[in-house]
């Protein structure tokens, strides 16, 4: 039996519908039972919080794998999982990290997922880390720069990133918690193709049938509000800072063709995801 935490994500989505293709026996950790809507009901469903240990024992309850997704910053629901996975017995842990888990020192970006880690291989249970590179998702946070101004800021300029399609990712997630092998892995997952933010834009304008101005982001505010239009924490804003800087200067870009290998096929690309998602682009709607 699998629990899945993040189950109402977009990644957790997506998981669960391939862990539902592959009829895999598999338990969904909420808080709200109304966020599950829409998932499949092959799904089991168990109430919980990850902030609060006392809820997770009958949630861990019979399970032997777990696919581990904390959001945000710090490792408190990381600890609390863990804990109670260790409790039940849990044989394998699946754990979404980062990409930015890299360098001496770490950046800040990466951090809070370093620690993660850490606390996971310090656990003693088997693990598969997942290291995703940007999400294509995240271009959805230029939504409302498009919609209101036709613009979309550009923090990062020559620099290139190959960004992945949440689906892709769920997909690895779904292999490697049903299959055996894959225990003390790392795997780095990325697109197949590396893109300028300019180039994405590009794209996401050739889908919409709308022009759209790429314009640079020249001050802190800027470059953290094109990454959070709504603005960020210092500590989260001082990591989109340092984030920019590194990404800037990286003109090659990051990718992997660890997608490929583990799915037999080529990661999606970034139009195809773009097409599939024009309606949220174009509105303020959920991506799939």
């Amino acid at each position: 039996m699998v629990l899945v935490t993040g189950a109402t994500g977009r990644i957790g989505r997506a998981l669960v519908r391939e862990l539902d293709a592959r009829n895999a026996e598999f338990r969904i950790l909420v808080r709200d039972p109304a966020r599950a809507a829409g998932l499949p009901a092959s799904a089991e469903r168990v109430l919980g919080d990850l902030d609060e240990p006392s809820t997770l024992t009958p949630a861990f309850d019979g399970i032997d794998r777990l696919f581990l997704l904390t959001p945000g910053i710090g490792v408190d629901q990381a600890v609390n999982a863990v804990t109670a996975a260790r409790d039940s017995g849990v044989r394998h842990i699946v754990l979404l990290s980062s990409i930015w888990v890299f360098g001496d020192p770490v950046p800040a970006m990466g951090r809070w997922h370093h620690e993660r880690e850490q606390l996971l291989r310090a656990s003693g249970i088997p693990a598969t880390i997942l290291r995703p590179g940007g999400f294509m998702t995240n271009v959805l946070e230029w939504g409302p720069s498009i919609r209101e101004e036709g613009v979309v800021l550009d923090a990062i300029g020559p620099g290139r990133s190959a960004p992945i399609d949440p689906a892709d990712i769920a997909a690895v997630a779904a292999l490697v918690l049903t299959e055996n092998g894959h225990e003390g892995q790392t795997y780095t997952l990325t697109g197949d193709e590396t893109l300028t933010i300019a180039e994405q834009v590009q794209i996401i304008a050739a889908t919409i049938g709308r022009h759209i101005e790429v314009r640079t982001a020249a001050t802190p505010e800027e470059i953290v509000r094109s990454r959070y239009p709504d603005g960020a924490p210092k500590p989260l804003a001082d990591a989109v800072l340092e984030a920019a800087a590194l990404m800037r200067a990286d003109t090659t870009g990051v990718r992997t063709d660890t997608v490929r290998h583990l799915l037999g096929r080529r990661p999606r690309t970034f139009s195809d995801w773009c097409v599939r998602n024009a309606h949220a682009l174009r509105l303020d709607g959920e991506a799939e």
